[in-house]
């Protein structure tokens, strides 16, 4: 029973690779030079992972074939291929990047010289298949490694991108430890139970991938496609002054709208009453009691209502029906999908969706 939970969690994870992979160069939202080649990392990692089990429940020339083809050694160079795109760094332009794919092709030419010499099962066999594969190793790892030094030194990156390029990294880490002790299970030991832990790891591992990496990363990309694109036009600022504005000469409130209006405070998802009582040298208090009097509103409200603008004029906009609602709403401010939902929502009684829908047949 327990290896047969274990067969179905390694077949769910590759099935989970294939699609991730698939997804990433179909799928137009997902679709961009970077997310090529972590589609082709995601293959190379899932046909990894079939071709391991299959290696241990049954014995046939395919297999062997694909065992000796190491692509493992393909995996390392396009997941660090991956990491450059992303940093947008100049070894990409430098003349000696592609040898990165060197190991895979010389692995090839190896296996390829010990069949035309009829070299299988001698001692050349033995001794080639070990430097393969503790090369493997060292290769991966000193390209995962170098990643993750250069993915810390970068500063031409968000901070949430590279919060994402390192958690990746990170987990391929743990992957590659994995795969190390397996290795030193099965030439001391001869057992193979590391290997399940290393199944069930990659499909937690592609599961993550699937929404945090992909999905999550995507939006991220697209929130700021959209403020640079509004920064360079000068569109940022969003026309609510009118109608909020006219019943209040309070200092306090009219401090408040210009923090709100000239430097668009509301767009900091982490803005909280005590931040903007602290930039009007109010208290908390004071704060929440001036705008419920004057404005007849709660502070969460007041910000919220300059969100909801800021959504609204954006979905209106045709140059943003590229962009995906989610991203709309963290650049207009809302920490969240769901707050963004249910904010919108409850202010016109529509979901962003359907308002955008709404606009485009109007």
């Amino acid at each position: 029973m327990n290896q047969t939970i274990l067969d179905f969690v390694m077949i769910a994870s590759v099935i989970v690779g294939y699609f991730v992979s698939i997804s990433l160069i179909t799928t137009k939202f997902y679709k961009n030079r970077a997310n090529n080649y972590l589609s082709l990392s995601l293959f190379l990692i899932s046909n990894l992972t079939l071709i391991d089990w299959f290696s241990i429940n049954t014995s046939s020339l395919l297999v062997e074939i694909l065992t000796l083809l190491r692509l493992d050694f393909l995996f390392a160079a396009t997941l660090f291929t991956y990491f450059l795109i992303h940093l947008n760094h100049s070894i990409l332009k430098s003349k000696w990047y592609k040898l990165i794919y060197l190991p895979f092709f010389a692995s090839v030419i190896l296996e390829l010289a010990l069949f035309v010499f009829d070299l299988y099962g001698s001692i050349y066999d033995s001794i080639i298949f070990y430097i393969k594969d503790f090369t493997s190793i060292g290769f991966n790892i000193f390209l995962i490694f170098w990643g993750r030094t250069l993915i810390q030194k970068s500063t031409s990156i968000s901070k949430n991108k590279k919060h994402w390029l390192l958690r990746l990294n990170l987990f391929i880490i743990g992957l590659i430890t994995i795969w190390i002790i397996n290795r030193i299970e099965i030439y001391l030991f001869n057992s193979i139970y590391t290997a399940y832990i290393l199944w069930v790891s990659m499909c937690l591992f592609l599961w993550w991938i699937l929404y945090y990496g992909v999905f999550r990363l995507q939006v991220i990309d697209q929130k700021e496609e959209i403020h640079n694109y509004l920064v360079s036009k000068k569109t940022a600022s969003v026309p609510v002054k009118k109608k909020i504005k006219s019943a209040t000469t309070s200092k306090i409130i009219t401090q408040l709208y210009k923090l709100m209006e000239d430097e668009e405070l509301y767009k900091d998802p982490l803005l909280s009453r005590l931040d903007l009582a602290t930039r009007l040298e109010t208290s908390e208090s004071y704060l929440s009691q001036i705008i419920n009097q004057e404005i007849n509103k709660s502070v969460i409200q007041f910000v919220n209502e300059y969100r909801i603008e800021a959504a609204k004029h954006l979905l209106q906009d045709p140059s943003f029906n590229k962009y995906s609602i989610e991203a709309i709403g963290m650049e207009a401010g809302f920490k969240s999908k769901s707050a963004f939902y249910n904010v919108f929502k409850m202010s016109l009684e529509m979901s962003p969706g359907a308002f955008r829908k709404h606009q485009k047949s109007s």
